[in-house]
Formats: C-alpha cells, structure tokens, sequence
C-alpha cells in the first residue's frame, strides 16, 4: 500500500499539472472503487479552476472554490498525468480532463485491486476536517506540531505495542508499516514495547527518527512497493536502504545479528532483537 512518501511523492508530481487548470471533463469507468463514485459531481466540476492540490495522511485533496475532491489511492491505486488520446489499460477507472492556455492534460487513476476512492465533500458539507474520513487523523509527522511531547502525553493510558499505536493514527498519521518498522529501529525501540511505557527521552529519539525516515524516502522517491508507481513512471529507490524492513533472516546491517519477522495486527513486522530493545 502507498504510504505516506508514496502520497506526497504523488501530490508533489501532480500538483504543477493540476493547480490553476480548469476542469473540461470528468469520467468514471465504472460505478465505484472502494465506494460509489459521486457521480453527481462530474458536470459540476466542469468549469471550475482546481485551487490547490494538498495531502492529508495519505489522502490527496483536490481544493475547487465549491468543495474538495479526496483521492486515495488504497492498496495498488496509482496516478498519472498523461496527454489526452492515450489508450486506456485494464483497472484505468477515472479521467480528471484540465486545460490551461489551449493545453490539456489527463489525472487517471489505475487501480487494479480497487481499494481506492473518489470522494466528494462540498462547501456545504461543513468543514474538511470534519469529513469522516478525515476527523480522526492524528498529527502530520513533518509538520511543528509533531513532537517527542505529543507521542509521550498521548501514550500514557496506551499499553497496546508501540508499533501498533504508530500504525492506528490517530496521534500521528501517516507512519505506515514500513516507515514504522525503519523509524523503530532507528530509534533503538522495540516493537513490542507498550506504548506507556517509552519514556520522554526515547520518544525523542523515536520523533526525529520519524521525521528523518520520512523526509529521506520523499526524497528518494518513497518505495518501490509492489504496485506503487511515481506520476512520471519511475522508481522510488528508498527499498535501498532499509534496515529491517523487508529482510527477514538478513543479518543486521549494525550488529549482524539475524533480523526477525513477527506479525502484529496481521501486519508483517521486523525488527533487530539485539538493537531495539
């Protein structure tokens, strides 16, 4: 599944395309992904200028004068900003049209395993923060207002694994599977550690291990996971640089020690048992 890198590699890559153009058509190729297409929208959408284009966890927000388009990209969903007349691929399921100065440009979605959405939350809907989808998200992680404070006030009644409060989200959005796994061991921390009890001083080894984990698969252009392309259609190349993830019975990179695999929440963790203790 993208995660966060993944996502805001995405907004980074569409946002010059989108951001001013206007909407000269909207096309769905089927009824709904993971919910029902706001079909309702399409004609209405046509016309009006796409304002910005932002991220929310791994959400991507389309800002119109009217509303706000929401775009996941679920389990295998990628983006793609490609001229018009280019021929359709199997799971190709939704076409965003927008033009500027006799220009124009397509946003399609392929999604194959269709765990992604298309949703729709206008003006009139209240607050975008309010929207379901939306309300419970913790902080973004590389924005002020995470820090070593919030992890460790949050977490005081926590007694679940640290790995599975990171996963949750609702105090810090964002730190998928693989990210948390990597920001761990960084940070010399078990998984498995309840929560309430990390103490002050290694929550702040674990916030600037988040921080630093996810700025540098940004730039390097998130993962290659298994269905995750970038909007130009390269490679991520932070895979390359994993310590845990992913290297079962690999020896540790700084102690040798064989790595190991164990499942929390039906997630796959891995972590070294001899550095994160």
């Amino acid at each position: 599944m993208p995660e966060l890198p993944e996502v805001e590699v995405t907004r980074r890559g569409v946002a010059p395309h989108l951001e001013g153009r206007v909407v000269e058509q909207v096309v769905f190729r089927r009824e709904g992904l993971r919910w029902p297409f706001p079909v309702h929208i399409a004609d209405a959408l046509v016309g009006q200028r796409i304002e910005h284009v932002k991220r929310r966890g791994k959400y991507l927000l389309l800002g119109f004068a009217s509303g706000t388009l929401i775009v996941h990209l679920g389990m295998s969903g990628h983006l793609r900003v490609l001229p018009p007349g280019i021929e359709l691929k199997k799971h190709d399921h939704f076409d965003l049209v927008v033009g500027a100065n006799g220009v124009r440009q397509v946003l399609r979605l392929h999604d194959p395993r269709r765990f992604g959405a298309v949703l729709w939350h206008g003006i009139d809907d209240g607050e975008l923060e309010q929207h379901i989808l939306l309300r419970g998200l913790g902080v973004e992680p590389l924005e002020d207002s995470f820090s070593a404070e919030l992890l460790y006030r949050a977490t005081r009644k926590r007694s679940a694994p640290i790995k599975q409060v990171l996963l949750a989200g609702d105090i810090v959005v964002g730190v998928g599977n693989i990210y948390a796994c990597e920001s761990l061991f960084r940070a010399g921390i078990n998984p498995k550690t309840p929560a309430s009890r990390i103490s002050r001083v290694r929550y702040e080894k674990l916030a600037a291990a988040i921080r630093d984990v996810l700025a540098a698969a940004i730039v390097q252009g998130g993962s290659t996971l298994r269905d995750f392309i970038a909007v130009n259609g390269q490679s991520g190349y932070f895979q390359q640089t994993y310590f845990v993830y992913d290297r079962a019975g690999v020896p540790c990179r700084n102690c040798g020690a064989p790595i190991r695999q164990i499942k929390q929440g039906q997630r796959s963790t891995f972590y070294c048992a001899t550095c994160q203790r």
